[in-house]
């Protein structure tokens, strides 16, 4: 199943620190060889502040207990940096936290800034420091301290600095490192409230390039990833986010690979999927000439071809590559059942007249079990459709789509094709 494994591609929009959970995941799984996975956290980990862990890492890798002499003046140079910035932001930290400083702050960043400058001298340079200390305490794997820190960070940063490039970019970088700081604490209910927050920076950008705007929406696609997964409410967020016609566009232009997220959150969300699925279905089809998985072609295959021994394979295929996805694997189960519901609703909608007893032998259920079975279904899909039990069978209706829901579907389909058509004269514009 590794060929429909994504964490290759995932990773290109992640932060070096959220692939880590992936390659555990990985690891634990044995879809690669442990080498090549050992080898993969080294790359990641050259590149930030967890020396020991970097270490411990070529220690296994390479059976000894040796390490390179790069590695330990790494670490002295890290050691050094972590006392420096320590001394540096020593004042301001005091500072605030002193309760009856934190009282005396307004909504107002700048008034904020001059209170501090007039009453305790702590002025850009001190903030500039609490920023450089909490990036340097992330890359050091010390993510708790580093969402402390940035949360003053972004009640303090304003744009009157002369650097204003520099500023803008650290302005825009805080609030990424707010939510990926609760993803790896597990602290999901404070990173949906840090993408919500990100996503409205995102949108508020007035002046930002359409490129970079694109851009900044794949990534945040990627990052909520983390959130709608674990959280109580995130398959409804997830949906209204993806189905959204700036993040859609983002989808189709830059990570079609989205849309297995997509249609399984569909699949699963009971009280969402009646009202998106036709979208969804549609949305698979435009993209299925770039991408598709085991769950698009099941879709596909049920509701497009109503191929039901296709869309029976694709659902086998379905269960090994759910399981061996980081995201996913926890809902297999769920996705698997809900499946199944739709194989037979789809079933009894282009069926005029079904044998109770022919379906309660595939089954495997009692013909009293079945006919209990198909009668909450028929409930629960709100099916036009009666049982006959004397014939034992049931007599399915007509099910037209009414003039107002076409109306609603075409509304759509031509409010995304207008945005993606917008964006890509105004992207060419800039070109």
């Amino acid at each position: 199943m590794a060929h429909h494994e994504l964490s290759p591609v995932l990773s290109k929009f992640l932060d070096k620190h959220l692939v880590f959970p992936l390659l555990e995941f990985l690891q634990e799984k044995g879809i690669y060889e442990e080498k090549d996975i050992m080898q993969s956290k080294l790359s990641l980990l050259s590149n930030t502040n967890m020396v020991d862990f970097a270490m411990d890492i070529h220690k296994m890798l390479h059976n000894t207990e040796e390490v390179p002499q790069a590695m330990k003046e790494h670490r002295t140079e890290v050691v050094a940096r972590l006392r420096q910035l320590q001394v540096d932001v020593d004042p301001i930290i005091k500072c605030l936290e002193n309760p009856a400083v934190i009282r005396n702050f307004r909504q107002d960043k700048a008034f904020n800034l001059q209170f501090l400058l007039e009453d305790f001298q702590i002025g850009p340079d001190q903030v500039e420091a609490l920023y450089q200390y909490a990036k340097f305490q992330f890359d050091c794997g010390n993510y708790s301290t580093a969402a402390e820190l940035l949360q003053p960070y972004r009640t303090l940063c304003i744009n009157n600095e002369r650097n204003m490039s520099a500023l803008n970019e650290r302005k825009m970088s805080a609030p990424w490192g707010k939510p990926s700081s609760a993803f790896l604490m597990q602290n999901f209910e404070a990173a949906r409230d840090d993408i919500n927050k990100l996503k409205e920076a995102i949108d508020q950008q007035t002046f930002a390039a359409p490129l970079q705007q694109l851009q900044q929406r794949t990534w945040l696609l990627h990052w909520s990833l983390f959130v709608f997964w674990n959280h109580e409410s995130g398959l409804n967020d997830l949906i209204d986010l993806f189905l959204s016609a700036p993040y859609l566009a983002a989808i189709q232009i830059n990570a079609p690979h989205l849309l297995r997220y997509l249609a399984t959150a569909v699949v699963i969300n009971k009280r969402r999927r009646n009202n998106v699925l036709k979208e969804v279905i549609k949305i698979i089809q435009q993209e299925g000439y770039q991408y598709n998985d085991p769950v698009t072609k099941f879709l596909e295959s049920l509701y497009v071809n109503y191929d039901f021994e296709g869309a029976q394979q694709c659902l086998k295929e379905c269960e090994g590559m759910i399981d061996n996805d980081f995201f996913l694997t926890a809902c297999r189960g769920e996705f698997i059942e809900n499946s199944r519901l739709f194989i037979f609703e789809t079933y009894c909608r282009i069926h005029q007249c079904i044998d109770i007893k022919s379906l309660a032998e595939q089954l495997n259920m009692d013909l009293e079990a079945a006919e209990k079975w198909i009668t909450n279904l028929i409930l629960d899909a709100r099916l036009n459709a009666k049982i006959d039990s004397k014939a034992g069978t049931v007599v399915m209706g007509s099910q037209a789509q009414s003039v107002h829901e076409q109306l609603t579907d075409k509304a759509k389909e031509l409010s995304v094709r207008t945005f993606v058509l917008a964006n890509s004269v105004v992207g060419g514009g800039k070109a």
